[in-house]
């Protein structure tokens, strides 16, 4: 007989992992990445005949430095933008990991908190290594899933004075305010506009949930040294954006060049960002192999659009950890 562990949301939660060791565990599949030893496949997306209110990713990946031979693992997470009309997360996700010498699967797990995770994570490594070590402003725009996990994991890092957000609905980015004002001694400052949040920032993160293209990220806010990070599915950044960066690094190039949604989809597909403009991938800096910042005034873009390799890891590590404590139910497989 094979059985394999499913873990819920509750049974995850319970576990207590700390964000700490979640970005831990990014920051070492990105190095691992940077140094060839993971197998990556870019995500697909799979768009149901839905009337466009959402689509679901598909991503795959390997981590060979993980267990005693490596894990591969799947993720399926929806985004669906009016999640909120029904009380529900606009991204729901389910991961699975297999054994890569046999194929057996070895766990089923609700990876809602991986998402939401593993990005703020993701954004968390990039400021550690692109951004300025005295960035004293954040400005937020998006109060989406992964927001809460973003701004945390930037306040833990840096020595913050000042947190701005804001997002489209007063209501969400006022509850987003309150959630993080529960966890942080740092000001949480709610603004109406995106260019209030931004302007003037040090680490800008844009993450909104727009349904076409609008320019909310502004060129001209971007001052000397400042670290910008927008991963919204759809782009909310001015064309010329790049033209002021003294280096643009990706998560992975050929995500960046896969796939019809991501915040620099046009500047990709219009050569306005191409292999030879690219200063790195993030995995070439975190493994040492590039510098990362090499300036106070330099200005450094990180477009991070999610790995799997990403979501591997994390529930790799929810896995152990609930073996450890044998929480979860045993399914039988076959």
């Amino acid at each position: 007989m094979i059985h394999l562990r499913f873990l819920s949301g509750p049974d995850i939660d319970s576990l207590g992992i700390t964000r700490t060791e979640i970005v831990d565990a990014v920051e070492d599949v990105v190095a691992a990445h940077g140094r060839g030893e993971t197998v990556f496949e870019p995500r697909v997306h799979l768009v149901p005949d839905n009337g466009g209110i959402g689509h679901f990713n598909v991503l795959r990946g390997h981590v060979s430095s993980l267990g005693d031979h490596g894990v591969s693992g799947v993720k399926v997470v929806g985004d669906f933008v009016p999640n909120y009309q029904r009380g529900l997360p606009s991204e729901l996700a389910l991961a699975t990991l297999y054994d890569p010498h046999t194929g057996v699967p070895v766990a089923i797990l609700d990876a809602t908190m991986v998402t939401e995770a593993r990005t703020g994570a993701m954004t968390a490594v990039g400021a550690k290594h692109l951004a300025r070590r005295d960035a004293k402003v954040l400005g937020h725009a998006g109060a989406r899933g992964t927001a809460d996990a973003n701004v945390l994991m930037l306040d833990a890092l840096l020595d913050l004075d000042e947190i701005r957000v804001t997002s489209r609905r007063p209501e969400s980015r006022e509850a987003f305010a309150e959630r993080l004002r529960a966890e942080t001694r740092t000001p949480v400052v709610v603004t109406e506009t995106v260019g209030e949040a931004f302007d003037g920032a040090d680490v800008i993160v844009e993450a909104t949930r727009l349904t076409e293209p609008e320019p909310l990220l502004r060129t001209g806010a971007v001052k000397p040294g400042a670290f910008v990070v927008p991963y919204g599915t759809v782009s909310a950044v001015e064309d010329d954006l790049l033209d002021v960066m003294d280096k643009v690094v990706v998560d992975d190039w050929r995500e960046a060049r896969s796939g019809r949604f991501g915040a620099l989809r046009r500047h990709v597909d219009s050569g306005r960002l191409t292999e030879d403009s690219l200063y790195a991938e993030l995995g070439q800096v975190v493994s040492g192999q590039k510098p990362g910042r090499e300036s106070d005034d330099e200005r450094i873009l990180l477009w991070h659009r999610g790995l799997s390799i990403l979501d591997v890891a994390v529930a790799w590590l929810i896995l152990q950890r609930a073996e450890a404590a044998d929480i979860g139910t045993m399914l039988r497989y076959r």
